[in-house]
């Protein structure tokens, strides 16, 4: 074990770790395009873009120079009573580019703080109103973030179980699956018609955490649609889907009909700085516009609207604009469809599904598809045994790598799975 590591495990916590029974860390030096680079000479292919942020390959010279730019002239102003041109700029961008319903764009640090900004603008919507509505609707399985608010409209198990007491009350119905959509659509129904639902949050289209489970289009667009007629705000969390993941620059943009509220993080800064970003439409704006102090919306960060990260969003959508990414884009959700083919009909393999530049598939095991199926203690090590880094949510292997990744080395991670799946190890052979 190298002094680094020591050191690590004497001062570190790292996050979804037991503190016990796990593998030392692996220690990367530095990274360029989507290839990890470890303190051994290793080379590792981040097939997840390093938790799905990540989109135009790391240490992007873009990205680099326009932090370091920015970091030279003004590092951090405080966001309150202040501005700054890469704020200002950002946000007009992102306006361009979301849904024409959306008017205004409020910063924060994370995806998990661009869900609590969003479900605080909804309840204070209709606080500064003087109407009485407080509950709130969720999608079974869906994960919006670690922060209380986030954890409140995710679900409830394993992770939250020591904090549930402390959750607010949400009204969940089932995830959307195949041949469910009708009793899931009045199980929707019966709740917004009651007059009590003040929001509904969701992942459009695909659920991350929960296994990347895609649902219904059509199904998201009916309910959309009658939450709004009963004056409902819709909340898109777009903090994995969004700049391009789906096929669209927003998953929602597949959608007739827009969500009230967007979530926005991963992506923004092209995976190079935490930042969080919550825009909303002109008729929620219009219930904080009061000389009224007391429908002033108080919430911020220290770091909102951080110059140097802001820069860092600018620059990756110089990169995500272009023709280019498109391109890479489409090439990439092609492959997928290409290697979906091959691996959907393997007996090892189930429910296997392309969206945009994502693939995922369950692995055929003796127990249920779960976040906790053991079959992640040996998918995980194997793979990067193979010089390639996926995280399996469970028994659900899934791809989500930088647009930037090319043929030769998207050949090699389908190969290596593929390898997998023909002549599966025993446990004793998956350790590094």
């Amino acid at each position: 074990m190298s002094d680094w590591i020591k050191r690590d495990r004497e001062a570190i916590w790292h996050p979804f770790t037991p503190l016990r029974g796990m593998e030392s860390p692996l220690m990367i030096e530095r990274a360029e395009g989507v290839n990890l680079f470890t303190s051994d000479g290793a080379k590792i292919i981040d097939a997840i873009s390093s938790w799905w942020v990540n989109l135009h390959g790391h240490s992007h010279p873009h990205i680099a120079k326009a932090i370091a730019a920015q970091a030279a002239k003004l590092e951090h102003v405080i966001f309150a009573g202040f501005t700054h041109e890469p704020a200002i700029r950002l946000a007009e961008r992102l306006l361009e580019i979301l849904p024409e319903n959306q008017s205004k764009v409020f910063y924060s640090d994370n995806g998990s703080t661009a869900t609590e900004v969003a479900i605080k603008m909804a309840f204070q919507y209709f606080y500064n109103q003087g109407i009485n509505k407080k509950r709130i609707i969720a999608i079974d399985g869906a994960y919006h973030g670690d922060t209380f608010g986030a954890m409140s409209v995710g679900e409830r198990g394993p992770f939250t179980e020591p904090f549930d007491p402390y959750l607010f009350d949400v009204s969940f119905i089932d995830f959307p699956e195949e041949g469910k959509e009708a009793f899931v659509y009045q199980q929707f129904k019966s709740l917004v018609e009651k007059g009590e639902v003040a929001a509904f949050i969701f992942e459009p289209i695909i659920q991350g955490a929960s296994g990347m489970r895609v649902y219904s289009i059509a199904l998201l667009d009916k309910m959309i649609a009658l939450a709004q007629r009963h004056e409902v705000v819709c909340i898109a969390d777009e903090v994995m889907t969004g700049f391009g993941r789906t096929g669209k620059l927003f998953a929602s943009d597949w959608l007739t009909n827009k969500p009230d509220v967007f979530c926005l993080s991963k992506g923004l800064t092209g995976g190079a700085i935490a930042m969080g970003v919550t825009t909303c439409t002109e008729k929620i704006q219009a219930a904080y516009r009061s000389n009224d102090l007391m429908k002033t919306f108080f919430h911020g960060h220290s770091f909102t609207a951080n110059p140097m990260t802001c820069a860092a969003a600018n620059a990756s959508l110089d990169l995500l604009l272009t023709k280019e990414s498109e391109e890479n884009r489409l090439r990439l959700n092609h492959s997928h469809l290409s290697f979906m083919k091959v691996i959907e009909s393997h007996s090892m393999v189930r429910n296997a599904r392309v969206l945009g530049t994502i693939l995922a598939f369950e692995m055929n095991t003796e127990k249920d598809t779960s976040y906790f199926n053991e079959a992640r203690h040996y998918l995980y090590p194997y793979f990067i045994g193979k010089g390639v880094l996926l995280r399996p949510l469970g028994n659900v292997l899934y791809l989500i790598p930088p647009y930037v990744i090319c043929e030769k080395d998207l050949k090699y991670v389908y190969q290596t799975i593929l390898n997998f799946l023909n002549h599966p190890p025993k446990s004793e052979e998956t350790q590094p």
